[in-house]
């Protein structure tokens, strides 16, 4: 079990060429938001964005896209069709271009539209990362949808990465036991995935073949949308051409980080998950990202 430090994640920096444009650093799709749940569609898309990601493509419906339109507006912008087999044939006429992908953060679990989308993704996504309302999906479908995930790597694809809170795991596996450290390496194992398991220390799986953990612990992270920030955050490494377990690893890192920077200057009480994007400059600096 390696310990995730700045010395670590300094290693794991994509190359940046000066001489580069917007698509050298890849395309992040972000599939996320809700009409009742606006905000999580625009935490995930402005971490994406300041990864240093070239392309943001958001993906919603289109009574949730206003806000983040708004608070984004460097990022592009797509809407569902009114059935799922319409939304999905847009979807692939983009997934050519997409380098790495998200889904998840503020989802209609009982939108039709979002399980096709992510059963499209789980196949064609080159990189992608399932989180929060996907996940509950995927719970309620593991036995059709687990096994395409762990095919990916068979077709050329990157392992998907779950990040799931404890509460979120318990869905995923049958039975929660006392060593979850331990169930946490082997449910990565068995479907082939990279998992990050988020909790007071968050613990990283590499299909069992690598183990990461963060014990960077900060209540003021403890509040809605910090999840959704560390979810735009991987997809957007992962867009910039990084493995699946790198992405995790950095995001991990840096999520964690900017959180205590902006409890240091802020007061864990009052921060904000929007503050934790803001300390991300300061982050990526101390390690010369």
């Amino acid at each position: 079990m390696n310990e995730i430090t700045g010395q670590l994640v300094e290693a794991l920096k994509p190359s940046r060429s000066d001489e580069g444009h917007k698509g050298t650093f890849g395309t992040c799709l972000i599939v996320a938001g809700s009409p009742d749940m606006t905000g999580a569609l625009t935490l995930a898309t402005e971490a994406s964005l300041r990864t240093g990601v070239g392309i943001t493509r958001v993906f919603s419906d289109d009574r949730a896209l206003l806000p983040t339109r708004i608070s984004c507006p460097t990022a592009v912008f797509s809407s569902y069709e009114d059935t799922p087999a319409r939304t999905v044939s847009k979807l692939s006429n983009y997934i050519s271009k997409i380098t790495g992908a998200a889904i998840g953060p503020g989802l209609d679990t009982e939108d039709k539209r979002n399980y096709e989308i992510l059963h499209y993704l789980i196949r064609s996504a080159p990189s992608l990362v399932i989180d929060a309302s996907a996940l509950t999906i995927l719970a309620k479908h593991k036995e059709e949808l687990l096994p395409l995930i762990a095919k990916r790597v068979d077709i050329g694809l990157e392992p998907c990465i779950l990040t799931p809170h404890i509460g979120e795991f318990k869905r995923l596996v049958k039975d929660v036991e006392d060593n979850i450290e331990e169930q946490s390496v082997q449910f990565a194992l068995q479907n082939r995935l990279v998992l990050v398991l988020k909790n007071h220390k968050t613990l990283i799986s590499d299909r069992g073949a690598g183990c990461y953990y963060s014990k960077v612990g900060n209540s003021g992270m403890a509040k809605g949308g910090s999840g959704d920030v560390l979810t735009g955050l991987i997809a957007g490494f992962l867009a910039q051409g990084m493995s699946a377990i790198d992405a995790a690893v950095a995001a991990t890192y840096f999520h964690s980080r900017s959180g205590l920077l902006a409890a240091e200057s802020l007061g864990k009480r009052y921060m904000l998950p929007t503050d934790v994007i803001v300390y991300l400059a300061d982050a990526m600096r101390e390690i010369n990202w």
